[in-house]
């Protein structure tokens, strides 16, 4: 059985991550209150504003805007999105 987390992005149980994101405190910290659905979400949203955004993910500043951006994301608080992007209609 896959573990659950009380997701901090939609409020309620869901399966958690099968393993801390990245190392650290950070990861530690969102393995513990993320859940896989609002990160594989994240994930599509980072794509998109590097894309967009040309980053440069060894430049120190584009790294700290990604790490901005994803907090205001997981913590349901507004955030940059992809100017251009239309979601497929379903």
């Amino acid at each position: 059985m896959s573990r659950t987390v009380l997701c901090r992005k939609y409020n309620e149980e869901l399966e958690g991550l099968d393993m801390p994101p990245m190392p650290g405190k950070k990861g530690e910290d969102i393995y513990k209150t993320v859940s896989k659905k609002a990160w594989q979400e994240w994930q599509s949203q980072q794509t998109m504003l590097i894309n967009e955004k040309h980053l440069n993910m060894m430049d120190p500043n584009s790294r700290k805007y990604l790490q901005a951006q994803m907090e205001r994301f997981l913590n349901n608080e507004p955030f940059d999105k992809a100017e251009g992007y239309v979601p497929p209609e379903q």
